[in-house]
């Protein structure tokens, strides 16, 4: 189904969008907004989409394989790439694999997602008890960035949501995808822009609040709100149903047939690890900083960042970097007949691509 692949590029552009308008937010009331906006649903929106294609049975040895290759392998060569970067370009590093480096975080959230999930499925309520542990995660406060665990939990709600549509078929039988009327698309653009607009006219509001880091899913509820307030679960259980609002608007404009630009789908694995190498001197080097005005340089790096996300997925990129992101080290494996050098990874939203593609 060619949407899918639609929204996994749409959703990889706006991560790509997300990171390169962050230092623009320092200076502009309108890239802040735009800011928001995005992390609103960008990321909830990748692991429902991660849930959809995920299965719930017991890993077959292949699987497990699969995880290593696909998850940890790369994790581990671009965590290493991240080191070197920072004692090249800032002269130190202080390399920490239990800490993940800038967007690493994902990987780790995917391979605990597939590890958890067998488990969940298992019980009556599975929806249910990932929403308890993404509520009730933030009131632990030693549950933190290490391996990414406390962002990982905050989005589990979302990941076991898109296997719970998968599950039970939900997209086929009510016809979310082939049956969009022009009322609903409508809808969906109202609600989007009008959550860019709510974004804008109360930003002083959301400062105070810190709201960026409310939508990382990452802090203990003792750091957002300064101490444990019984109430912080029903602000993040709000802000989790927002995600979903936000979320079916945006898949509810994106289109549902092929275009030429649907394949790049299937490849965003490399715009996700290698963006941030890409953006990371832009960021660093303090360029971003205080452009004016904000209705030339945003619009500049909203197309700059679309622009990346294509190069970082055409042809010619896979191919350079495919021994880093698609690593086969079959002499890891007792048996080496399970790693295949023809096998394509899973992207991050566990897409599957054919062999040769």
């Amino acid at each position: 189904m060619p949407f899918w692949d639609n929204a996994r590029f749409a959703c990889i552009v706006l991560v790509v969008l997300g990171h390169g308008i962050q230092r623009l937010t320092y200076d502009s009331d309108i890239a802040y907004a735009l800011y928001l906006s995005i992390y609103a649903f960008h990321m909830p929106a990748f692991a429902v989409i991660s849930g959809y294609f995920s299965k719930a049975a017991s890993p077959s040895t292949r699987q497990m394989t699969r995880i290593i290759t696909d998850i940890i392998v790369p994790y581990l060569i671009f965590e290493a790439l991240w080191t070197l970067t920072k004692l090249l370009v800032e002269g130190h590093a202080d390399p920490n694999l239990t800490q993940p480096s800038w967007t690493l975080w994902f990987l780790l959230a995917l391979g605990i997602f597939r590890l958890v999930l067998p488990y969940l499925a298992l019980l009556r309520w599975p929806l249910v008890w990932a929403l308890v542990i993404s509520v009730g995660v933030g009131y632990v406060s030693n549950v933190n960035s290490t391996f990414s665990l406390s962002r990982t939990l905050g989005l589990l709600f979302f990941f076991t949501f898109g296997w719970w549509l998968r599950e039970h078929d939900i997209i086929r039988r009510f016809r979310l995808v082939e049956h969009r009327p022009w009322w609903l698309r409508t809808i969906a653009a109202l609600v989007l822009a009008g959550w860019l607009f709510v974004c804008w006219r109360w930003l002083t509001v959301w400062q105070q609040i810190d709201l960026t880091h409310w939508f990382f899913y990452e802090d203990s509820y003792a750091h957002l709100t300064g101490e444990v307030h019984w109430w912080a679960g029903a602000v993040r259980l709000g802000f989790m149903a927002l995600a979903l609002v936000l979320t079916s608007a945006f898949f509810a404009l994106l289109p549902r047939s092929e275009r030429r630009w649907t394949t790049l789908g299937q490849y965003t694995m490399y715009v996700y690890l290698l963006h941030s190498f890409v953006l990371y001197p832009f960021r660093e080097s303090g360029v971003l900083r205080g452009l004016d005005p904000t209705w030339l340089w945003l619009p500049t790096v909203t197309l700059l960042a679309v622009a990346i996300a294509f190069l970082l997925a055409s042809g010619p990129i896979r191919r350079v970097f495919r021994p880093l992101i698609e690593p086969r080290p079959r002499w890891m494996f007792a048996d080496a007949a399970l790693v295949s050098t023809s096998d394509h990874r899973n992207d991050p939203t566990g897409s599957r691509r054919a062999a040769g593609s």
